[in-house]
């Protein structure tokens, strides 16, 4: 259903950068309580799976990190039919909010030791809470970024949700580093694991004051403003638009079984591999996690620029064609580094592939949708298959290796990269194509 009311004046942009800011420094806390469990696992386990070596207690934490993303499809349906009927301003706080509940449970959760099966019974309800959380914020974000962004810049502008993302992910390596320097490891194991998550819920509640001050976007104002003249029962529900759109749906799966796999196979599980298969220190694999992350982070705004000029599909097929290629020799010879340095290395060379992806996949599928499912269809496709496939990356990493064939995860990754190739292939440029285009900003 197209919009027929004139647009209101066009934002300055001054208005948008201060739009897009308040929009990614929520983004940036959210993603800074999802990864510090993954951060934290090494210290945290014991507490929660007293039994078994360092793999079977990181295979257990690894299974509720796994639980955690199956609610993201449903964060992706919920939220994203909020967003697209009470705008996206009111979804981007509703998420920040849960997930600040999430990581407040974990702080204050006891052990194994105080309270038996109760404490990971717990550890999985305040993973459930942050899995609602994210899934509703990734589609979300991605559609507020991409419509409060102009047309010239939507690629640079869009990339800061990955910017953001990576950011949260830093920030909760560098609490890691900050704890490891205060307090030793029997501290860390002990109860400093729980500092990092009271960090979060604190810092979550500073985000919802400041995402209070967001606008909502044109494009979203103008839809609502048409449905307003239209009655009732002439307005099919949100699904049923979204069913109009098979292919859209179909292609945001596609492009991002690859990228997600990818993502966290050399992201939230390269920590551990760097412990449990290459031999470093904990600290040692934390910091060459940290620097190369940073570099990737640097990347995303240049790759969405880069878009920008010469289109979305020159980016991805960089990252289809190198995540393919060489997935299978970077995971090999990341296990047999002799050096912080090497593995720094190697592990940058990933990220830059990586970021082909991260760097615009979110405005490629906002760029498919029309306004009035916008958060709908980029949230609900990108959760189910991130849940099917990302959440589970790190658990058939480690079960690979509990097994004995350890490379075998290797040419999963490498499977995947390869499917999402052929979407990268077969699909339209969605810079050129964008139903965002006909739209005044």
């Amino acid at each position: 259903m197209q919009t027929t009311t004139s647009a209101p004046a066009g934002r300055s942009m001054a208005s948008r950068i201060r739009s897009i800011f308040s929009g990614s420094v929520g983004n940036l806390v959210e993603w800074y309580d999802w990864y510090v469990y993954s951060a934290f696992a090494l210290y945290f386990a014991p507490s929660f799976f007293p039994e078994g070596n360092q793999t079977a207690q990181l295979l257990n934490s690894a299974a509720i990190f796994a639980v955690g993303f199956l609610m993201r499809p449903l964060g992706g349906w919920l939220m994203g039919l909020y967003a697209d009927r009470a705008g996206r301003k009111a979804a981007l706080l509703a998420s920040v909010l849960l997930m600040c509940g999430g990581s407040l449970l974990i702080a204050v959760t006891p052990t194994y030791r105080q309270i038996g099966v109760a404490a990971p019974v717990l550890l999985v309800l305040a993973r459930l809470l942050q899995g609602l959380s994210v899934g509703g914020e990734y589609g979300t974000s991605a559609t507020y970024l991409s419509e409060m962004a102009d047309q010239r810049n939507r690629g640079f502008f869009s990339s800061f949700q990955y910017v953001t993302l990576i950011a949260g992910q830093l920030l909760a390596l560098l609490v890691q580093i900050g704890l490891q320097q205060l307090l030793t490891p029997a501290e860390l194991q002990a109860w400093g694991w729980r500092v990092p998550f009271a960090i979060g819920a604190g810092a979550a509640l500073v985000a919802l004051y400041l995402r209070r001050t967001m606008e909502e976007t044109d494009a979203f104002t103008r839809q609502t403003a048409a449905e307003a003249t239209m009655p009732q029962s002439a307005q099919p529900s949100k699904l049923t638009v979204l069913l109009r759109y098979p292919r859209e749906v179909l292609t945001v799966v596609g492009l991002t079984l690859g990228g997600t796999v990818v993502f966290y196979t050399f992201t939230t599980y390269t920590q551990k591999f760097l412990v449990n298969t290459a031999g470093f220190s904990k600290d040692q694999a934390t910091l060459v996690s940290f620097g190369a992350l940073g570099v990737a982070m640097l990347l995303q705004p240049l790759l969405g620029a880069l878009s920008d000029r010469v289109g979305r599909r020159p980016v991805l097929l960089f990252f289809g064609i190198g995540a393919t290629m060489g997935t299978v020799p970077l995971m090999t010879w990341l296990g047999q580094a002799g050096s912080p340095g090497v593995a720094f290395g190697l592990l940058v060379v990933a990220l830059v592939i990586v970021s082909g992806y991260t760097s615009i996949n979110a405005v490629v599928k906002a760029e498919l949708f029309p306004t009035e499912i916008r958060a709908l269809g980029v949230g609900l496709p990108y959760a189910l298959t991130v849940a099917i496939f990302g959440g589970s990356a790190e658990y058939v990493a480690l079960l690979a290796k509990s097994k004995g064939v350890e490379s075998w995860f290797y040419w999963y990754v490498t499977a995947c990269a390869a499917i999402s190739l052929v979407v990268y292939l077969r699909m339209a440029d969605t810079r050129d194509t964008s139903r965002m285009n006909n739209e005044e900003q």
